[in-house]
């Protein structure tokens, strides 16, 4: 989708300018470039499940660190 806009007569550069930015607006173009901006493609189902499985086994090893006392108790929940 693409807008034209043309200088009418003796049409200010200043309101130029607003009605091409008032066109923009309407148009949704602004909107749909913001939206699409940061999208991520999704992952495959073996990537996935393979995340997953090492959030597991992250975990578990905090886990284990923290019983031996080695591991900062307030450290997986970020900077303070």
């Amino acid at each position: 989708m693409s807008l034209e806009i043309k200088k009418e007569g003796r049409e200010t550069s200043q309101s130029l300018v607003r009605r091409f930015s008032r066109r923009v607006k309407q148009s949704g173009l602004l909107f749909r470039a913001r939206r699409s901006r940061f999208w991520e493609k999704d992952k495959s189902p073996q990537m996935g499940k393979r995340s997953a499985l090492r959030r597991e086994e992250l975990k578990k090893e905090y886990e284990k660190l923290e019983k031996l006392g080695k591991a900062k108790s307030d450290a997986r929940r970020g900077r303070r």
